[in-house]
């Protein structure tokens, strides 16, 4: 029998992925989703009562796509990420705010941080799924729904790369100060996440840490089609 969601994420090794978040900034789970449970979040994608919006991304000129965000209540699975990620991750957050002189401010628990979001208008529930069709693709960009964001995000490959679609690898440009922008492209399997910044990371140089604007996106997909879920920690207003 497998093991739980929450569980699977608690047994990462979490001291890895820290280190890795804080030399390069962006980090790869290994699957912590069964293939069972990615066709479960693709059929999610076909149950219109689960999702509080739909957004054509052809039409806002984001990319060529679509995505829809859930309603509270969550489903199951999907809240059990959003909780046992978010424990790990407020601890980088809050490393980070260190490296940047600038104080803790995310709670241990995700319910405590959804309450900062709250007293600052943002209730509404991000996490979402994607989908692309052959040609699809997500121009670069950053998921800021208010003046409070948690500073990682997540996203799962949920079909089998090279097998149900080809191209649409996940692109992350680093903006560096006074100097070229830095590309990084990630291919996911099926049921792998990447966890990434949400607007910054911290960079270590000469005269100590500084900050580095981050976007992330998706290239063309080549054939088939692609699934995927995007776990944002922070509410929208």
């Amino acid at each position: 029998m497998s093991l739980n969601i929450r569980t699977r994420t608690q047994n990462v090794d979490w001291a890895s992925i820290q280190k890795e978040l804080d030399e390069i900034g962006f980090a790869k789970l290994p699957s912590l989703l069964t293939i069972g449970e990615c066709a479960s979040f693709i059929e999610f994608y076909k149950q219109e009562e689960l999702f509080r919006s739909t957004v054509n991304m052809e039409r806002y000129r984001f990319g060529n796509g679509e995505y829809k965000y859930f309603l509270y209540p969550l489903p199951d699975p999907l809240q059990q990420l959003r909780e046992s990620l978010y424990v790990e991750l407020a601890k980088t957050a809050n490393r980070w705010a260190g490296y940047l002189n600038q104080p803790a401010q995310f709670p241990d628990h995700l319910q405590d941080f959804l309450k900062i979001c709250e007293s600052y208008g943002q209730t509404r529930p991000t996490p979402l799924m994607l989908k692309y069709e052959k040609g699809g693709f997500n121009c670069l960009h950053q998921d800021l729904y208010g003046d409070i964001f948690f500073p990682f995000q997540v996203v799962f490959g949920l079909n089998k790369r090279d097998h149900d679609y080809a191209g649409g690898e996940f692109i992350l440009v680093e903006q560096i100060p006074r100097a070229q922008s830095r590309g990084h492209v990630i291919t996911l399997e099926q049921g792998e996440a990447l966890i990434f910044p949400t607007s910054y990371r911290p960079f270590f140089g000469k005269k100590g840490y500084y900050k580095t604007k981050i976007r992330h996106g998706v290239s063309t997909v080549t054939s088939g089609e692609r699934y995927g879920l995007g776990i944002i920690f922070h509410d929208s207003k």
